[in-house]
């Protein structure tokens, strides 16, 4: 399949609604029938104001970069970004051309 690798960047500890916010993009899209998606808490990290954030033993839940990431069909990344364009949420995003598919899909692991 050919479609588009989306990728958001988001705080770790930024809420939308009362939930983290990379849960509710999960949820979201979900909602809108994606197929998976997936999200990665970064180690340590540095956004648009230059500042590095970096993941320490002491601290619970911080301002670290999530990654969420979604492979979907050019329609479903479309109505996803329309979707949180929509509901006012702003969130720096990556849209890249991708293709993806199961090799050997009767095989068992």
């Amino acid at each position: 399949m050919r479609g588009t690798y989306l990728i958001f960047y988001v705080q770790e500890d930024r809420t939308r609604h009362g939930i983290l916010v990379y849960e509710w993009l999960l949820k979201h899209a979900r909602g809108l029938g994606l197929k998976g998606g997936s999200a990665v808490k970064a180690i340590a990290g540095f956004g648009r104001h230059g500042l590095i954030h970096a993941d320490h033993f002491i601290e619970l839940a911080g301002d670290l970069p999530v990654e969420v990431s979604f492979m979907a069909s050019d329609e479903e990344a479309d109505r996803l970004l329309a979707s949180i364009e929509r509901e006012g949420l702003s969130v720096f995003y990556v849209r890249i051309p991708a293709e993806c598919g199961v090799l050997n899909p009767e095989a068992h692991p």
